[in-house]
């Protein structure tokens, strides 16, 4: 096994063979219920969950998926394999799973994203299954220090002060331009606009397609599009977008393209904008003319 994150199925159907795993399936509930991976675990809360990053907020994030990851029979031992429908269809939330895991100290080498999803595995003709899988409990080891990948409220204050930080949006188009305030609806923040000195690269623009589905781009690629906004591999960024799950996706792209120092604002615009004491850009990012 690599020490890459992402693994195509027919690497993980391999790797099953003689390693032990936890399988954690992100979908909903009915989606899991219609079929999974074989062994698999539910844990859609990985998608759902609204986080903010006040020490209140960031202690319930690590005690709700410690128990989480923990009941799934994760020790620190068992590499921890997450997935979802496909890398599009699902905003990024088996990535985010992999941001929790690298957050809560789970050791980086066992933690794994099934690239191309449920859906590249099907594709791949691999089999699956509509039994649930019924895990022993595990104690899970939690170590936040161990991991400095998420930015809270006052380091993100800080990076929106600091220009060599290049604070990254990739939400959606109508988002950036400050026509929705979220994915769930245009007014489901208070406000609409951006995080002052913020640069935007949308995350679909992270993949491309291919005959098993949407995929990540080339390492070249990702660069290349990175470079669009100002980013080399040496260039600090903090990503964000409404809740962390599509900048977790994109967290994953930089990593596997090597850019060295990404971190990501897991409250993102969710948090940032229900403070009205908080500095927001609003309107077009750009003049038009008539």
């Amino acid at each position: 096994m690599t020490d890459k994150v992402l693994v195509s199925p027919l690497e993980l159907s391999e790797v099953l063979k003689t390693e032990a795993a936890v399988l954690i399936d992100t979908r909903d509930a009915a989606s899991y219920a219609e079929a999974h991976l074989p062994g698999a675990v539910n844990i859609h809360e990985i998608f759902t969950y609204l986080a903010t990053s006040t020490s209140e907020g960031l202690a319930a994030l690590r005690e709700t998926f410690s128990k989480d990851f923990g009941n799934a029979g994760l020790s620190g031992k068992e590499m921890a394999v997450i997935y979802e429908q496909s890398m599009t269809t699902g905003f990024g939330q088996s990535c985010r799973g992999y941001v929790l895991l690298r957050y809560l100290g789970y050791p980086r080498d066992k933690i794994k994203v099934l690239h191309g999803g449920y859906a590249a595995w099907r594709a791949a003709g691999l089999p699956s299954t509509t039994e649930a899988s019924t895990p022993g409990p595990a104690t899970f080891p939690v170590d936040p220090k161990a991991s400095s990948i998420l930015v809270d409220l006052a380091a993100m204050k800080s990076a929106v002060a600091d220009k060599t930080v290049v604070k990254l949006d990739v939400r959606d188009v109508d988002e950036w331009i400050g026509e929705s305030s979220s994915p769930y609806g245009k007014d489901f923040c208070p406000r609409k606009g951006r995080i002052p000195g913020s640069v935007w690269l949308e995350w679909y623009r992270m993949m491309k397609p291919t005959a098993q589905g949407q995929m990540f781009k080339s390492r070249e690629e990702i660069l290349a599009e990175c470079a669009t906004v100002g980013i080399s591999r040496d260039t600090p960024v903090v990503l964000f977008c409404f809740k962390g799950a599509r900048a977790s996706n994109t967290f994953v792209a930089l990593e596997e393209a090597g850019v060295r120092n990404v971190r990501l604002y897991f409250g993102s615009w969710n948090e940032w904008s229900r403070d009205p004491s908080l500095p927001i850009e609003e309107g077009l990012p750009y003049e038009t003319t008539a």
